[in-house]
């Protein structure tokens, strides 16, 4: 078993400490070894779905807090995580089915976009990044 441990753990002293200790008791730890056990604060377990949340909070996937008028809009809430915010304003472009037909790159504005777009009639797909970002607010 000893042979089998220090294989697994590689010769770590402070881990085979313990196992040499209580196979040398017998199977039974001395009181001096029980509380050094007890002591000994286990390493955090962390999930994949923990590990999976906490990379989820960082970069343009942390919530931010938004003007008032992309927090208005549909599916908008006081705090959006940019690529979130990005997901509701396609999901309501696809819905309204205001592409313009005959070039899908271009989205032709309604009051509701017009509000967060600046004022414009006739957006480029790859503008809506760019017209999003003065709606988050910098927080240090």
């Amino acid at each position: 078993m000893s042979a089998a441990a220090s294989r697994v753990f590689r010769g770590c002293r402070d881990l085979m400490a313990n196992s040499f200790s209580s196979a040398a008791a017998g199977g039974k730890r001395p009181a001096a070894a029980a509380a050094a056990a007890r002591a000994v604060v286990p390493p955090k377990v962390t999930t994949k779905a923990d590990a999976a949340e906490a990379k989820n909070l960082r970069g343009i996937m942390r919530p931010v807090p938004v003007s008032a008028a992309l927090s208005k809009f549909p599916g908008g809430g006081p705090e959006i995580s940019r690529a979130g915010a990005i997901k509701i304003v396609w999901a309501y472009i696809k819905g309204q089915g205001l592409q313009n037909p005959a070039n899908k790159r271009e989205i032709l504005c309604d009051e509701k976009l017009k509000s967060i777009f600046a004022g414009r009639d006739k957006v480029g797909m790859m503008e809506i990044t760019k017209l999003l970002s003065p709606h988050f607010i910098k927080t240090n």
